[in-house]
């Protein structure tokens, strides 16, 4: 497993056994803003989209069954997973398969709105208490160039994510703006993680939102409404 550092000490062992089932260094990256000590351990499941099955039934689908396999394979541990999934005329849009398919996800998300959807699920194993929490933010790309898609495909970047872009990649911005919580677009919505955690009974010394403003760079104005349904 690889062991993440921890910007402060949990009140109790209990509260060491945490394991996110991703292998995403954004969700790392965001998890870390929590301050907890967390290990990681991907979860191997199958990311097909089942018949009849919408957006965000399919994303909480697939947090609970990532979240599920690794709780298994770690029993005790309090296991974090998440799914995330772009939704546009009517289709999600995973990852490309290659650089034509991320080019041509790209060209028709351009100037358009979308929605991203991310099922967030907490295993503890320790209890048995399971809960998934889900989260949906509407995107609105900007009117970027052919020259720019080239360019932001051939830097790889695209290849690993959901509708083949990272909302944070500084040399392409694609987004215009965003109406919802801008960390779920990334892949983790930090304040229904953080619902998730205390209603597990962990006691966390702060909320994510400082951290994620100074982290993303902007203010949030989502997250009290998000932190008040707890």
């Amino acid at each position: 497993m690889d062991i993440i550092g921890t910007m402060c000490e949990p009140k109790d062992e209990t509260q060491s056994l945490v394991v996110l089932a991703s292998a995403s260094p954004r969700r790392k990256s965001l998890l870390k803003l929590l301050g907890l000590p967390f290990e990681v351990r991907p979860a191997d499941v199958d990311e097909v989209n089942h018949d009849g099955e919408g957006p965000a039934a399919m994303a909480v689908r697939l947090s609970a069954t990532k979240a599920g396999a690794v709780s298994a394979a770690v029993p005790g541990s309090v296991v974090i997973a998440a799914d995330t999934l772009v939704y546009l005329d009517g289709k999600v849009l995973g990852k490309p398969a290659d650089e034509g398919e991320a080019i041509e996800m790209l060209q028709r998300l351009r100037g358009r709105p979308h929605v991203v959807f991310s099922g967030v699920t907490l295993i503890d194993g320790r209890t048995g208490w399971q809960r998934t929490e889900l989260a949906a933010t509407t995107v609105q790309m900007r009117s970027y160039s052919e020259d720019e898609i080239a360019a932001y495909v051939l830097s790889g970047d695209p290849m690993d994510k959901a509708g083949a872009y990272a909302i944070q990649y500084r040399d392409f911005r694609p987004v215009e703006h965003v109406e919802g919580c801008y960390a779920n677009v990334m892949g983790l919505p930090l304040c229904h993680l953080y619902n998730l955690l205390r209603a597990a009974g962990f006691d966390l010394h702060q909320t994510p939102v400082a951290a994620c403003n100074l982290f993303n760079g902007r203010s949030c104005q989502v997250a009290n409404t998000i932190l008040s349904e707890l």
